[in-house]
């Protein structure tokens, strides 16, 4: 709740996962990426969640831009560019997607002189001021999809509306409209013909299944052993078969994982009582009542760690980017230097 209450996630929270190398988990360890396979991604995912869902919802965004840049579809000059300091956390993305979504386009892309008019609108854009690089995707010519890397800043013709959001809202998820921005023809990562189905794949909407069950693995800590342990177990049971099943089976396991995640916090709500609703109710110093960020409980810590402990570690120093442009002065990213990386961090309490 007190992360809730901030503007914006902290940033020595994501310097803290840029650090253990999560920044690249899905990237192939050949790569520089530490090659965890879906499953387990999922796994750290909702250990990462459990202890801070807003900044979990912030790093997650991250996936698809480093996937797109993974991929060898993708223009090799970006490739060699990006990949590397993206894996380490050196550069960080997010995502609008909006191209994906079926019906009438809301975002369009359309070639222009020296690259990429982009028009419409992506109401959903999480992190921004706390992202470098946003991968769009836009329905374009012919019934296709273009994505486009352009920088996570201010651009002529680029309208950013703070998203006030009743849960992490700290995640500074804002919608952006696009009038005529310019994106380089250089910055154009894929194009291929537009597909309804491709935002339904059960593979790419289980990993969000993992922040519902992250929120339900808390609450089940914190109210102790019970029957919320064999049903999380089951949720999450059901989400993996799902992988292997159509469209509905996922959206079943999705919102199974979602309603379980409302009743425990419900649960833990109604036995802690009035006090369960106010932000500093509970003393930092009283480990059994107290939600602490994942990143200072060095068990917790290392739970997810054994999935990456023979993974390559990148570096942990971040330089000055050059590249991208810097966002505006108003929305700085700050990274905490190495030496506080280790120390208590903001309480999600």
């Amino acid at each position: 709740m007190r992360v809730d209450g901030l503007d914006a996630v902290p940033a020595v929270h994501l310097d803290a996962l840029a650090a253990e190398g999560l920044y690249g988990a899905s990237v192939p360890r050949q790569a520089g990426g530490l090659g965890l396979d879906l499953r387990t991604t999922c796994a750290v995912t909702e250990e990462l969640a459990s202890g801070c869902l807003a900044t979990t919802f912030v790093w997650l965004q991250h996936r698809g831009l480093i996937m797109t840049l993974a991929a060898e579809s993708t223009q090799a000059a970006l490739r060699d560019q990006w990949l590397g300091p993206a894996c380490q956390g050196k550069i960080r993305g997010g995502i609008a997607l909006t191209g994906l979504i079926p019906g009438p386009p809301l975002l369009r892309a359309q070639p222009a002189d020296g690259g990429w008019r982009v028009d419409g609108a992506a109401p959903w854009v999480t992190g921004w001021g706390l992202i470098d690089l946003l991968l769009v995707v836009a329905r374009g010519p012919g019934d296709s999809v273009v994505s486009l890397i352009m920088d996570a800043a201010d651009s002529p013709g680029l309208t950013v509306t703070r998203q006030r959001l009743a849960a992490v809202n700290a995640s500074v998820t804002v919608q952006l409209d696009f009038d005529g921005v310019m994106v380089p023809r250089e910055r154009l990562a894929g194009q291929e013909p537009f597909d309804p189905a491709a935002s339904l794949r059960p593979d790419r909407l289980r990993i969000n299944g993992s922040l519902g069950l992250g929120v339900a693995g808390r609450c089940a800590r914190l109210l102790g052993p019970g029957p919320l342990d064999d049903e999380l177990a089951a949720c999450r049971a059901r989400l993996d078969a799902a992988l292997d099943a159509d469209v509905a089976a996922m959206a079943q396991a999705r919102a199974a994982a979602a309603e379980l995640a409302v009743r425990s916090a419900a649960a833990l709500a109604v036995r802690d009582g009035s006090k369960s609703i106010m932000a500093d109710a509970h003393p930092r110093g009283s480990p059994a009542k107290r939600c602490s960020c994942w990143f200072s409980d060095p068990g917790r810590r290392s739970k997810a760690r054994c999935c990456t402990s023979s993974a390559p570690r990148p570096a942990r120093g971040h330089g000055q980017l050059s590249e991208p442009a810097s966002r505006s002065s108003d929305t700085p990213r700050k990274h905490c230097p190495s030496s506080q990386r280790n120390a208590t961090l903001v309480h999600c309490r």
